[in-house]
């Protein structure tokens, strides 16, 4: 019997079997549909009416997506790589593969025998003088039947979107400077369109990944350069001196690069907080097809870079560049707006935003409006101490409610806890993240601590997620780790307000949760706090577990890296889609040794030099001191690169 969907879909599809959509013909493309394994309108060989009709047929309405296309994985030809034994059977890749799985020592490189190339239906592929296949994007239907016939992986489908979405894993076969780097730029691509001359396109790579690049191409302390595998032999790659190059071009041409952005979902977004990581999460948020909103306090954007950084190392002129480029993607700012004064998150939910993050900064942010933060909650429901406790100290009221939670903060934490007992709280609980041999408690002092001041304590906690209504923090989620049989147990606890041992707020996002029963009132604007997906913390997940740093993060580049992943982490959750958990990230290392030495490398040219300004030219306080690399310079420097890969290494184990 035949699903009579399945028939109904097929008779509408145009019967050519071209195989574009990527499966064996028109009546297994309505199988995929009516599974739900293919979209309606990804029919190459039909247009717009057939997609409608089918699209009716499903009841669904055709929608714009994004493409996909080809992108080859593998950069090294097996002339280059280590060989187990010669191959002279079939001329197939998989064939190649039945024995002994490959030739090459690397299981997971390009075997370059273009069985893809053939396979492919719309001649979208041909392979390089190296025998790798290039992808002609414009002829790329993404219909993923070079990916099926490929047998190690070595081609994979990808978009814009799954580019700026994507964590890297230590088993993907990408370059040290790659994965040394916190915003995880593609350096060896980047460096190979440098080499090409393709300025433009070097500058889109890096784009995908950091919307910064003037920035950091100025002020980035170049962790990627740290593990360049030219250090075993000279110097490391200028790699910021070519991303600086990039983006000097761009700029000094007065004519911006065109970025994709998917297209538009109609959900709006506030990030509140105009410095790199809210930037950054605008940015991102705006091309994947969202609409955010950066409230900044201060008369403009930039944060730290512009109140901090001197103009010798970043001009304004260059930081205004940059920030114009993001708006320019969709980004909306309003200037001058300080959140719980000008704007409140109920009204911020009922102005029609689906998301709030918080990327308002710590005790830095405080410090640059050169004024301690009022008593007020610095987020629904969120004291932190030292602020609270001056306000204590000058005498000042502050409403706490019935139910206070005070998170970390050592044994100081039970002074604080008496105060809030002293002032009428009922309900006072302690969580402390450390067990309670850690903290040096005894069980008689604990005990003492009940009877005289009525304060519950708990250790091994970890705070994970809060909940609210409009205004209000109603609730708090949080795991004991060290309680005996109680460990990993999660636990939901009421409260009115949470009293936090840092220096700085959580970077959280604020979801709105709706059903169809809820008003516009304040009361029923029901929210969930949750933090941005970040591997970078090996599972230590805690809404206030960062301690109390000065300033957010040691370099720019990593405060770029959290507002990308916070923008990922709203898109997904604004999509339905599940958010990656930091457990599932692979940090066990590299499934290969490590490369220590290199020989019989190529002669070249030593690194190329910064320029910088004279000593009258640095009379002016405004005038930088490193001026650029030229564009020979450029080309020499990216000459350099070694073009490295991970798991597989040349025949001359140089790389």
């Amino acid at each position: 019997e035949i699903d009579p969907r399945i028939q109904a879909v097929s008779e509408a599809l145009p019967g050519a079997n071209c195989g574009g959509c990527g499966f064996a013909g028109c009546f297994d493309a309505a199988g995929a549909i009516v599974q739900g394994r293919m979209q309606p309108w990804q029919c190459v060989g039909g247009g717009p009416e057939v997609w409608e009709t089918v699209a009716e047929i499903m009841g669904v309405e055709v929608a714009e997506t994004e493409p996909k296309f080809a992108q080859v994985v593998c950069r090294y030809p097996i002339s280059r790589t280590d060989l187990k034994f010669d191959y002279g059977g079939v001329l197939d890749c998989r064939a190649a593969v039945l024995l002994a799985n490959g030739p090459k020592e690397c299981t997971v490189g390009c075997l370059g025998l273009g069985s893809c190339v053939k396979a492919c239906p719309f001649g979208a592929l041909k392979l390089d003088q190296d025998r790798l296949p290039v992808v002609d994007v414009s002829r790329c239907t993404g219909c993923g039947t070079c990916v099926r016939t490929c047998p190690v992986g070595a081609i994979t489908l990808t978009s814009v979107s799954e580019r700026i979405l994507m964590e890297y894993e230590w088993s993907y076969c990408t370059a040290p400077c790659q994965r040394r780097c916190p915003a995880g730029i593609n350096v060896p691509e980047q460096i190979r369109q440098t080499a090409l001359g393709n300025y433009a396109q070097a500058l889109r790579v890096i784009k995908e990944r950091n919307p910064l690049p003037l920035v950091c191409g100025r002020i980035c302390p170049r962790p990627c350069e740290t593990e360049c595998r030219r250090n075993l032999v000279d110097e490391p790659v200028g790699i910021n001196n070519l991303k600086r190059f990039v983006a000097d071009y761009e700029r000094e041409s007065g004519q911006r690069i065109k970025l994709y952005r998917a297209p538009e979902t109609g959900r709006r977004v506030a990030v509140i907080g105009g410095g790199v990581e809210g930037l950054t999460a605008a940015n991102f948020l705006a091309r994947l097809g969202h609409s955010p909103v950066i409230f900044e306090a201060m008369p403009k954007l930039g944060g730290l870079l512009r109140s901090v950084i001197p103009e010798f190392r970043l001009p304004r002129d260059v930081l205004d560049w940059e920030i114009e480029g993001i708006l320019e993607m969709g980004v909306e700012a309003r200037t001058g707006q300080v959140f719980g004064q000008d704007f409140q998150l109920s009204s911020l939910f009922r102005d029609g935003f689906e998301a709030v993050f918080l990327a308002t900064g710590g005790w830095d942010s405080m410090l640059m409006r050169s004024t301690l933060p009022p008593p007020a909650p610095a987020m629904p429901g969120l004291y932190l101490v030292l602020p609270l406790v001056l306000a204590w100290a000058s005498r000042q009221e502050v409403e706490l409610g019935q139910r206070v939670a005070i998170i970390g903060g050592g044994k100081q934490a039970w002074d604080i806890a008496t105060i809030c007992r002293i002032k009428g709280c009922k309900q006072v609980t302690i969580l402390w993240r450390r067990s309670q041999a850690e903290m040096g408690i005894s069980d008689a002092d604990l005990s003492l601590d009940q009877k005289t001041t009525g304060v519950t304590s708990h250790f091994g906690a970890k705070d994970t997620r809060l909940a609210g209504l409009g205004d209000h923090l109603t609730h708090f989620t949080y795991t004991l780790n060290h309680s005996g049989k109680k460990k990993g147990l999660e636990r939901i606890m009421g409260v009115d307000n949470i009293i936090a041992a840092n220096g700085r707020l959580p970077e959280v996002i604020l979801i709105r949760k709706q059903d169809e029963t809820e008003d516009e009132s304040e009361d029923s604007l029901r929210w969930q706090g949750v933090l941005p997906y970040n591997p970078t913390l090996r599972g230590q997940v805690e809404m206030f577990g960062l301690g109390s740093p000065v300033s957010d993060y040691p370099a720019v580049v990593e405060a770029v890296a959290a507002g990308r992943r916070a923008a990922a982490t709203i898109h997904r959750q604004l999509q339905g889609e599940m958010v990656p958990e930091t457990e599932s990230a692979d940090f066990q290392g590299p499934l290969f040794p490590p490369v220590d030495r290199l020989i019989n490398l190529p002669q070249a040219e030593p690194r190329q030099e910064m320029p910088e300004a004279t000593e009258e030219q640095r009379i002016d306080p405004s005038q930088e001191v490193e001026l650029g690399l030229t564009e020979e310079q450029a080309l020499a420097e990216a000459a350099r690169c070694l073009n490295c890969g991970l798991l597989c290494y040349t025949k001359n184990h140089y790389d």
